[in-house]
This record gives C-alpha cells, sequence and structure tokens, in this order.
C-alpha cells in the first residue's frame, strides 16, 4: 500500500506539467511507498498524450491521470482525494517543481506526530526571466506566496496556513470537514481562488494545528506573464474578492471589512519606508483588493 499520494491538477500546461513530473520522479522515497495522481482537468492541448509517453518511460513510477469534467481547481483536487489510495494526500500545482526530499519529508512529519492533520513546507519563488525591482514582500506574497520560517519544525504561525500548492493533509482531514468548496478557486484562466484558505479555517476551528516541514521545499515557477500590472491588478482584485466571499461564508464580513480598513493604515505606512517603485505597486496591490472586497462581482 502506498504511504502517501501526491495530487497534481492541470489545465492547459503540457509542457509545465512535464517539468513538475520530472522533479516527481527523482524522489529519494522508495517508488513502491508513492504515487502520483494526475488531474486533467478539460485541457485542450497535448496534456494528455505527453503525460502518457512520460509515464511510459518511467515505469518505475506510479504515475496515472485523472480526468475530471467539471472545471475547477476545487473539483480537480476532489476528484484527486477520491481518486488516490494512500493516508497521506500531498498537494502541487502544474507550475511547480519539488526538491526530491518533499514526500519523505511529509510522510516522517506525519509519522512522528500522529495528532497531526495538515502541514506545508517552504514555497521558493523563481523568475525565469528576472525578479522585477518593483516586487517588495507583500506583492510576492501575492503572486508567488513565498514562504520560509526557517529550518526547524514547527507550529505554522497563527496568521499563516500551508500554500495551496504545497500541503500535505491525512485523508481524515477531509472526512471531518469536507473536501475544497467548488464555490471557491481557480475556474480555467479566471484568477479567483481561496480554496485552501476556507479548508484550513474550517480545520483551525475544529482545534488542529498546522505543522512547517522545512524540508519538503517547492519551488514556484513565476513567468513573465505573471508580472505585469494588468495581471497583477486582476489578481489583487480577485484576492479580495475571494477574502469577502469567505468572509460571507463563515459569516465575519463585519471583521473582515474592519481588518481591510487596518490594512490600509499599515500599508501607508510601510510606504513610507519603501522606494518609491516599490510603494507604488504596494499601493496597487492594496487599492485593488479592497475594490475586490468592497465590489460587487459581476454576473
Amino acid at each position: 500500500m502506498f504511504r502517501i499520494s501526491l495530487i497534481i491538477p492541470t489545465y492547459n500546461r503540457a509542457a509545465q506539467l512535464i517539468a513538475a513530473l520530472q522533479s516527481v520522479v527523482v524522489q529519494d522515497l522508495p517508488p513502491a511507498e508513492w504515487e502520483c495522481v494526475v488531474v486533467n482537468n478539460r485541457s485542450d492541448d497535448d496534456t494528455a498524450e505527453r503525460f502518457a509517453a512520460f509515464a511510459a518511460a518511467h515505469p518505475a513510477c506510479h504515475l496515472r491521470m485523472v480526468d475530471e469534467q467539471q472545471a475547477g481547481l476545487s473539483h480537480a483536487r476532489n476528484r484527486g482525494i477520491a481518486e488516490a489510495q494512500a493516508p497521506l494526500l500531498a498537494f502541487i500545482d502544474d507550475d511547480e517543481w519539488i526538491e526530491p526530499q518533499f514526500l519523505r519529508a511529509y510522510v516522517e512529519l506525519f509519522e512522528v506526530r500522529p495528532t497531526a492533520m495538515a502541514a506545508g513546507g517552504p514555497i521558493v519563488a523563481e523568475y525565469p526571466e528576472g525578479r522585477p525591482a518593483w516586487l517588495s514582500k507583500y506583492p510576492e506574497t501575492a503572486i508567488a506566496n513565498v514562504m520560509y520560517f526557517g529550518r526547524t519544525i514547527r507550529p505554522f504561525p497563527a496568521n499563516r496556513i500551508p500554500g495551496g500548492g504545497n500541503m500535505a493533509l491525512r485523508r481524515e482531514a477531509f472526512d471531518l470537514c469536507g473536501g475544497f468548496d467548488p464555490q471557491l478557486g481557480r475556474v480555467g484562466n479566471k484568477l479567483t481562488g481561496g480554496e485552501e484558505n476556507d479548508l484550513f479555517e474550517r480545520l483551525r476551528e475544529q482545534g488542529y494545528t498546522f505543522w512547517y516541514v522545512p524540508d519538503a521545499v517547492m519551488h514556484h515557477v513565476i513567468p513573465a506573464a505573471k508580472l505585469t500590472e494588468s495581471y497583477f491588478r486582476n489578481l489583487c482584485r480577485n484576492i479580495g474578492l475571494n477574502q469577502r466571499q469567505r468572509a460571507r461564508i463563515h459569516r465575519r464580513e463585519t471583521r473582515t471589512c474592519m481588518a481591510e480598513i487596518a490594512k490600509w493604515g499599515a500599508t501607508l505606512l510601510l510606504c513610507c519606508t519603501m522606494h518609491p517603485l516599490q510603494a507604488r505597486w504596494l499601493l496597487r496591490m492594496r487599492t485593488e483588493i479592497t475594490r475586490g472586497m468592497f465590489t460587487a462581482p459581476k454576473k
């Protein structure tokens, strides 16, 4: 029986998916102890053909693809959960790659902490065409969700959760609080999200701690197309929209709106300490998040 299943949803990113799989097949956990389930979410490129060729070239690894016809990252992740055979489930996205000890690090964490229900690891941003000068800490978090809390296994900080592209959970977590909410999450090329935030909020409400696993390292590849002003504005506007949507689901709209107002004060203070170029982009981020939160979504 497999000890851990790695789930990778994919949509029209055949080349990126193969690059991600190249890092999967070199995991230092013995191949007999893990599987990789790729969920093809209505791709219309050559994803299926390229995956089949890659899997055939790596017969020692348990790689398989399943189809999910309902569009959306939440539907794809839920299909992966249903298909996976292991008691531990790890998730990455198709525009990432993982270091060789990734799966082993998660297996060891859950073995030594039998009450642990969920975990996450470092997220390292990579910029193949160069890191832009305007990119400071907070805009980078919005774009790449970079994450590093040191070299020691520890609980996540109170205000942070594992990243959606680098998380692992026991199957029991989904039995306790359900799967990813299809109201949330990416659909095709729409920059919606928030499904993992919602899942971890439900788990936290039940008193569970999330564990940071320093050896479960994931690299998030950020192309130049995700560093344009139009993409950034759209992304941040959707972050605000998703925050408001989750606030409605969890019945905390007033608290969320008050927190956004407070963040404006912190943003203005930060801008006074930054290079003008970085301050300008930080203000763009806050403006678009606020716009997303307080503007009714288009029907």
